[in-house]
């Protein structure tokens, strides 16, 4: 049976929890359960067998852990125990299919963590290559909450086997994921990716994940998978149970069924019982069919920009062309000065941001790269990736986080060659330019016929025409006074006969005139109105903006002119160009995440200023304003780490002031720890981070805390507060016993505790004093403890 052919014909079943079986069979807290596929192997094949019995049609494989960053250490291969774990499902089946399974790595990659995309992609083909020669039939990637770290696990299983690959991630209680993304966001990367399926396990039990199925069902044309616990952990004596019974959790999988998902199945909690159930009530339900989504969109790690919905801008100022400063800026890698382009456009209206960094005495792609990863680090939107050379293009949509847009193709078939496996293999949308090997045809026409061939070329290679822009090529009028109308002429049969988003270099319209903007200006309302969906222009420019919203407003596309109500109702002043170095604030510094120009804001003002006033009146109120952005979901994780860091920047100046003056720099001491058992320290991380910036004194215990280490650290350093962290299930037993001890030997200290598993109750079952959702809340914690909020 091919999976592939078999999705949508009948409803197909994954199994349930595989740790909540191994927990109830003695699975020690913080025991390596891929171990046990070595040494309790019966016990595998007899939980695979329950599962095959209850109809399960796809057994998953116990090897969510079996990575080499993972397995470091155990004595074991990641080959061997995944070989091991694919037997026994194997044979287990009976006709069933045995997925790989893939979970995360516990750690944050680059530039939020300190795990190389590469190093992940390399231990995640380690675990896929060894799964597809042990014999398995797919590739199951779950519980991902991080886009970075699900593509380099596609990318992974591509590149290392021939399998289908279902992925699987974790949302919270607003849809989205840990590092900020969104359903469409995520759905656009893995789709682009060329998935063959996507869903959504973990966290909730079915009837809290339901509400998020149509935001995937609307997002992507891909079959969805549902596979949630069975219900929200909590504990009972030194158990951690769920309380959502089978046929409660069975009745709301039918009805997520009839909504759209084709794939069903249990995470945390539930057991053959409760797949047993859900096959009996889904079994003879026809998978709903699914709609195509003609929909072209791009993505950064946060948000989906779909075009045609209005006008899409596209920022220019990151392209050397013409621009001596950002050209000097590239020569001395002057990184902040580009940061401060992307923020200062983003600002100012721009949807998508391109970047571009090509210059003859430059390692361009080296440089893209960097570029990307920088940008990426502190803004939102999707990028632009601009070059004519196809290995920097291919390095920069390696390490992309999102589905880019693609600058670009066109009808040579050289340089459609170069680009369309690229397309195919990252994903992404693509600006097609209507020129080919005879040049830029003079005729309107000539452009369309370029554009049918490209298209016609590009369906060869798998790719949609949904997935392609075409830009018909602004010509400067200065030479030739038709220039203008056939270039609009272009972009109205493109419309009208391909269906065809469109974009344009506006501005090269005026190429070689004076007061470029009237004639800029001017064009872009007119081609605009002849069907261009994407504009590449200067969003800090006021009279292109002006254009652009008054066009939005006539044409219906500003709901009842809110946006230009917005805009214009206060008289807004003149869109601000970026500042330079030398002008920003510490404040504001801090809040873009802007680590030079925070450095040099600080030099500055602590010639002039005491360093607690400097700390009161600039670096409190942007960690604030930064951590109340980050709670209200303006801003995102990536971006609060990037301020995080450009905080850390100014406070090291600011802490040699203090110094040199005799001054305490640190507040009250603070433990953190991820609890015995557990290796993953993302939270207690991201944790750490904002408590020194609070200058508290933190004293990071790292991962697989035994409670006596804990303990003991509290008590021999004095210290008032302890966090604890815990991802999983398995582990959070520990965090009970180590806050029995605490309370024990420590009476007077306090501990807060976060993860993603636990919840208030549970924090409030197991005798924690606070419980934080994320990072600030536990600032807020310390503050209120010590003082100081």
């Amino acid at each position: 049976m091919g999976i592939l052919e078999d999705l949508g014909k009948r409803m197909v079943f994954f199994d349930g929890g595989m740790g909540t079986l191994l927990q109830e069979n003695g699975l020690g807290p913080g025991e390596l359960p891929e171990l046990w596929n070595l040494t309790r192997p019966e016990l595998i094949k007899e939980i695979h067998s329950r599962y095959r019995a209850a109809g399960a049609d796809i057994l998953t494989t116990n090897t969510f852990g079996a990575n080499p960053i993972k397995l470091h250490g155990c004595g074991r291969s990641t080959e061997e125990i995944v070989a091991a774990a694919v037997a026994l499902a194997r044979e287990a089946a009976h006709g069933a299919l045995v997925a790989m399974d893939i979970g995360p790595t516990g750690k944050l990659l680059r530039p939020l963590g300190d795990l190389d995309f590469e190093d992940a992609v390399s231990a995640f083909s380690r675990a896929a290559a060894a799964g597809e020669k042990a014999g398995a039939d797919l590739i199951l990637i779950e519980t991902m909450s991080d886009t970075y770290e699900c593509k380099a696990a596609v990318l992974a299983a591509k590149e290392s086997t021939r399998l289908p690959v279902f992925v699987t991630m974790v949302v919270d209680e607003q849809g989205k994921l840990l590092t900020g993304g969104d359903i469409p966001a995520a759905a656009a990367l893995l789709e682009g990716l060329g998935v063959d399926a996507v869903g959504l396990n973990c966290g909730f039990g079915p009837g809290q994940m339901k509400k998020f199925l149509p935001q995937m069902t609307q997002a992507c044309s891909l079959p969805v998978i549902v596979t949630p616990n069975a219900g929200l952990p909590r504990t009972e004596g030194d158990k951690t149970v769920f309380d959502v019974k089978p046929e409660e959790f069975a009745a709301v999988m039918e009805e997520i069924a009839k909504e759209g998902a084709w794939i069903l199945g249990g995470c945390c909690g539930t057991t053959p019982e409760h797949i047993a159930a859900v096959v009996r009530r889904c079994k003879d339900l026809s998978p709903r069919p699914i709609v195509p989504k003609n929909r072209t969109v791009v993505s950064s790690f946060a948000r989906a920009v779909v075009f045609g919905e209005k006008p899409v801008l596209i920022g220019e100022r990151i392209n050397p062309t013409g621009k001596s400063r950002l050209k000097q800026a590239l020569r001395d890698n002057d990184m902040d000065y580009l940061l401060r382009e992307a923020i200062t456009q983003q600002e100012n209206g721009a949807h998508i941001l391109d970047v571009n960094v090509g210059l003859p005495e430059i390692d361009e792609p080296a440089l893209l790269r960097r570029a990307v990863m920088e940008i990426q680090g502190i803004s939102d939107l999707p990028l632009q990736l601009d070059t004519s050379d196809p290995k920097a293009m291919e390095g920069a949509m390696r390490i992309y986080n999102g589905k880019p847009l693609i600058n670009s193709v066109n009808g040579k078939a050289e340089s459609m060659e170069a680009i369309f496996p690229l397309v195919k293999k990252y994903g992404g949308a693509v600006i097609a330019l209507t020129l080919d090997e005879n040049g830029i045809p003079a005729t309107a026409q000539g452009r369309f016929e370029i554009a049918e061939k490209i298209v016609r070329t590009a369906r060869e290679y798998g790719i949609d025409k949904k997935d392609i822009v075409f830009d018909t090529l602004a010509m400067t009028i200065s030479a030739g006074q038709e220039n203008a109308a056939i270039t609009l002429e272009a972009l109205r049969l493109i419309r009208d006969r391909l269906d065809i988003h469109t974009s344009l270099g506006v501005s090269n319209i005026s190429f070689g005139l004076p007061q470029r903007e009237h004639i800029n200006a001017a064009f872009f309302t007119m081609a605009l109105q002849n069907g261009l969906g994407a504009a590449i222009v200067n969003p800090n420019s006021a009279a292109m903006m002006d254009a652009y919203h008054a066009y939005c407003a006539l044409s219906g596309s500003d709901e009842q002119c809110m946006d230009y109500i917005a805009r214009y109702s206060a008289q807004k002043a003149e869109a601000a160009p970026p500042p330079a170095a030398g002008e920003i604030s510490l404040l504001d510094a801090v809040v873009r995440g802007l680590k030079e120009s925070a450095h040099a804001a600080a030099l500055r003002l602590v010639e002039t200023e005491e360093p607690l006033a400097i700390i009161n009146t600039q670096m409190i109120p942007a960690l604030d304003r930064v951590g109340k952005d980050f709670e209200q979901g303006v801003l995102f994780l990536p971006q609060l780490l990037m301020s995080a860091e450009a905080a850390k920047s100014a406070f090291e100046v600011i802490r040699v002031k203090m110094t040199v003056n005799g001054e305490q720099t640190k507040k009250e001491k603070i433990i953190l720890a991820t609890v015995k058992g557990d290796i993953h320290d993302i939270g207690k991380n991201i944790v750490k981070v904002l408590l020194e910036n609070y200058s508290y004194d933190v004293i990071d215990l790292g991962k697989d805390v035994p409670p006596e280490t804990v303990v003991d650290a509290a008590e021999e350093g004095g210290v008032k507060l302890v966090g604890l962290s815990a991802l999983m299930t398995t582990t959070v037993s520990n965090m009970a016993e180590t806050i029995r001890q605490l309370h024990e030997r420590v009476p007077d200290c306090r501990v807060m505790v976060g993860g993603a598993v636990l919840t208030p109750e549970y924090a409030q079952q197991i005798h924690a004093d606070a419980y934080s959702r994320d990072a600030m809340g536990s600032v807020h914690y310390a503050q209120k403890l010590f003082g100081g909020e």
